[in-house]
């Protein structure tokens, strides 16, 4: 489980939030993509780049390496709910017992509680912010004073230091607040065509959604049909095949009957013949002229 002090370092250096997509230069320094790529655009043209945390320069723009690393800590880390034991801050000043602290105040570099709110200096460098163990974050790392402003043309957080003597002198720079107010501006419109994009993308699923259970129900039923109509088919073909099957059977035995009649007759005629050949055979092989003679002539009647 992670702390409240680790999830602040995983803090963006230039939009002060937790990172997307977090990138790292080859200093070794790490930034949302989006936040880097747009200050290296603002530096495109000077012909020279630079980190906006170490100002490490670079003749060609840098290339950004994913921080494989620090997005599977982001993924272990982020995607757990925090516990209110887990991210309680307590009062710097209660150093009698731990009492929970409700704001921090940048100048001070120290986190308060009510008690101690109450009695808190109002003045405007006394910068009061969500409690947080990482102050240190919230000043200028070259000038170690409060980041009150924004230059728009590096798009990085400064201190009036750099603004008035730094590297960032003559930029054009904001106040946090109406920086960070612009800029929720701008993702409160990029949030409202995400969410207008959504919804038609809902839509469009819920119309394809209701397009496919159309095409399985329609599918359905032609399958219902094809089998119905083949069934149908096969029953009317075993029928058929019944039909001819029980024909040719009653042809054959009309047929086989019929020539078993003619077999019959051609057997009796042969008989017959086979008794008069004998016959004539006999006469053939008599001695006596007069009985040869005086016999029928049988060639006649065969």
């Amino acid at each position: 489980m992670a702390s409240a002090a680790l999830r602040d370092q995983l803090d963006c250096s230039i939009c002060l939030i937790t990172y997307t997509d977090p990138v790292m230069l080859r200093c070794g320094h790490n930034f949302c993509r989006v936040c880097i790529g747009r200050v290296l655009d603002t530096q495109d043209g000077s012909g020279v780049y630079s980190c906006p945390e170490c100002r490490e320069e670079y003749q060609e723009r840098p290339a950004l390496m994913r921080c494989v690393a620090l997005c599977n800590l982001m993924e272990n880390i982020l995607l757990t709910p925090p516990t209110p034991t887990e991210t309680g801050i307590c009062c710097t000043y209660c150093v009698d017992s731990a009492v929970p602290a409700v704001r921090s105040c940048l100048h001070c570099e120290a986190s308060l509680c009510d008690k101690h709110l109450r009695a808190h200096s109002k003045s405007p460098e006394h910068v009061l912010s969500e409690p947080s163990t990482s102050l240190e974050k919230r000043k200028c790392s070259v000038h170690k004073k409060m980041l009150e402003y924004y230059c728009t043309e590096d798009a990085a957080c400064i201190c009036v230091s750099c603004s008035l003597a730094g590297e960032h002198r003559g930029h054009r720079v904001e106040i946090l607040d109406e920086a960070s107010e612009k800029k929720k501006k701008k993702l409160r419109n990029v949030l409202q065509k995400l969410m207008t994009k959504r919804e038609k993308t809902e839509e469009r699923v819920q119309s394809v959604e209701e397009r496919r259970r159309k095409a399985q129900e329609k599918a359905a039923g032609e399958a219902e049909r094809v089998t119905a109509l083949f069934t149908d088919i096969r029953r009317r073909l075993d029928d058929l095949e019944k039909r001819i099957l029980s024909e040719i059977s009653r042809q054959e035995k009309e047929e086989s009957l019929s020539l078993s009649v003619l077999i019959q007759q051609l057997e009796i005629k042969k008989d017959e013949l086979s008794r008069k050949m004998r016959h004539i055979e006999e006469l053939c092989n008599m001695a006596d002229p007069l009985t040869v003679l005086q016999e029928p002539d049988t060639a006649q009647n065969s």
